[in-house]
């Protein structure tokens, strides 16, 4: 088994991670950990080649993040997951894995990134630095990477919607729906996961039932005591539990014109 590796110290060594990977083929996992290694926002690699190991190593030390397979004999990946979801303090868990078929179990246990084989440089550095902004709540040196990657199925095939393209969302029971400019897709999470994880990316809850997007909003209507918006084209009611927020939100954002002129 390889041997921890320590990556260069180029930001502050209190905030560099100490990542595990996990991955029960040698070969897949001397890569990642190679990888992982060399990033400049982590300092040491620890290897697991099941995820029984993973296990352990989490019982007995204290990792900052995981990076794993999802198909592993005996504790699979989204099992491993699924018990990382009762610890009291949860390591951000991204999952670099061949195969597609798992992202919406992914997105449901809150996996911070879902990296499809084989893993190109690039790609590893955008699932890094989603773990270092959950971790720390800012940017690395590097140009963000803000516009997440939504797991939507259609007709059995999954596929990735960016959610800078999500326009609104509307509650569906348990599930939400997400309205994009051609198109809308299920999801199965609630209306309210989704407005606590997306509200620093600039969705607002305008509704019981209803999140939009603030920079889709193009106008704003309010008649005989009725409050609705436009996002692309559809108008949504704005209740009045969120209307004056709303107002405050549209306000902030409105760029004052200048006022004179030659």
């Amino acid at each position: 088994m390889s041997s921890p590796v320590n990556g260069p110290a180029t930001t502050n060594a209190n905030q560099l991670l100490r990542v595990l990977a996990v991955d029960d083929e040698a070969p897949a996992l001397d890569e990642l950990v190679w990888m992982l290694g060399r990033h400049e926002c982590v300092r040491q690699v620890v290897p697991a080649g099941s995820g029984e190991a993973a296990l352990r190593v989490l019982h007995e030390e204290q990792v900052d993040a995981i990076f794993m397979d999802v198909q592993m004999p005996g504790l699979s990946g989204l099992d491993l997951a699924r018990v990382l979801s009762r610890f009291t303090t949860q390591p951000p868990v991204v999952f670099v894995t061949a195969h597609e078929q798992h992202a919406v179990d992914a997105f449901e246990l809150n996996v911070v990134d879902y990296v499809l084989k084989p893993v190109r440089d690039e790609r590893l550095d955008q699932a890094v630095r989603r773990v270092v902004r959950q971790l720390h709540g800012r940017e690395t040196t590097a140009e963000p990477d803000d516009d997440e990657q939504i797991v939507v199925e259609l007709a059995g095939v999954s596929r990735l919607v960016p959610r800078s393209e999500v326009l609104f969302v509307e509650a569906q029971g348990d599930y939400a729906r997400l309205h994009t400019a051609a198109e809308s897709h299920l999801v199965r999470v609630p209306l309210s996961t989704l407005a606590d994880q997306w509200r620093e990316a600039g969705f607002v809850r305008i509704h019981r039932s209803s999140l939009v997007a603030l920079g889709h909003i193009s106008e704003w209507r309010t008649e005989g005591g009725r409050t609705t918006v436009v996002v692309g084209g559809h108008e949504l009611v704005v209740s009045r539990r969120h209307t004056r927020a709303l107002r405050d939100l549209l306000v902030r954002r409105a760029q004052p014109l200048g006022r004179g002129g030659s």
